[in-house]
């Protein structure tokens, strides 16, 4: 879906909501490392999935001083917002369908464990994260949660659904959450439908018991797609961050790149 060479359009989207870039003082010295030659190496470890000492010096900055700035953006808000900002171009478009989500959760392996870490309990209970996805009814990615391995999916649901986001792009007030939400037999508790009815979601969401046939893979199958652009960043397909900053940043630029793949595709 990507390659190790950052996209121009990636670059132009994230440039004006960056710091200024700081100059020398009045004593002289290095100049700070330019904001572009961080972002081509963030975006080359999500792209390659190498370790952050790893990171080529030809690329003109190393891994370290590239960690540091994505996680002082994440915390200053930048990431969220380049997120949002495809969203509402999104929305301008007509690709977005919000009344309608689909959610669902993957695993993947944590080497050194760290924040959002747990027990895997589908790979000998060694470390691992849990990543769940809500995604609309064409597969954008609207909200990604990491939390530990372990955590079940009934603890995911409701705080992924609350963190539906408001988009703007089209006239009228912003949809505050979806009208259907559809899910597989792994959410399956009746408190957890009553409380999204009561939030005003009409839940999909197929029963343990029931025989296969319900036909609501025709809608879900979107969000497993989604789940492979992701995992075809490499960076998310095993985590070697160990701080909580460092992984809701991956998270969040990994959704906004796949949000750029679709507009992408959509304008050209």
């Amino acid at each position: 879906m990507a390659d190790a060479c950052m996209s121009e359009e990636f670059y132009e989207l994230a440039q004006p909501m960056l710091p200024p870039e700081k100059e020398p003082g009045p004593e002289g010295g290095r100049r700070p490392i330019a904001h572009r030659t961080v972002l081509k190496v963030i975006w080359f470890v999500l792209v390659t999935g190498c370790r952050w000492k790893d990171v080529p010096q030809e690329i003109g900055c190393c891994g370290e001083t590239a960690r540091t700035r994505l996680q002082t953006w994440e915390r200053a808000g930048i990431w969220d917002q380049l997120h949002r900002l495809l969203l509402t171009m999104l929305n301008r478009e007509k690709q977005l369908d919000l009344k309608t989500t689909v959610i669902d959760s993957t695993q993947v392996r944590a080497f050194g464990g760290g924040d959002a870490t747990g027990p895997s309990p589908v790979d000998r209970r060694k470390k691992g994260t849990k990543y769940t996805l809500l995604v609309d009814r064409h597969g954008v990615p609207l909200v990604i949660r990491a939390a530990p391995a372990n955590c079940s999916d009934h603890h995911e649901i409701l705080p992924t659904v609350v963190d539906f986001p408001a988009i703007g792009g089209k006239p009228g007030r912003p949809r505050t959450h979806p009208k259907k939400l559809y899910g597989d037999a792994g959410y399956d508790c009746e408190a957890t439908r009553a409380v999204l009815r009561w939030l005003g979601i009409e839940p999909h969401i197929r029963h343990r018991n029931d025989k296969h046939g319900s036909h609501l893979g025709r809608v879900r199958w979107v969000v497993e797609r989604t789940i492979s652009w992701i995992k075809g960043l490499r960076r998310m397909r095993v985590r070697y961050d160990r701080s909580g900053p460092s992984i809701d940043a991956w998270t969040t630029i990994a959704a906004a790149v796949v949000c750029l793949h679709i507009l992408t595709e959509a304008v050209s």
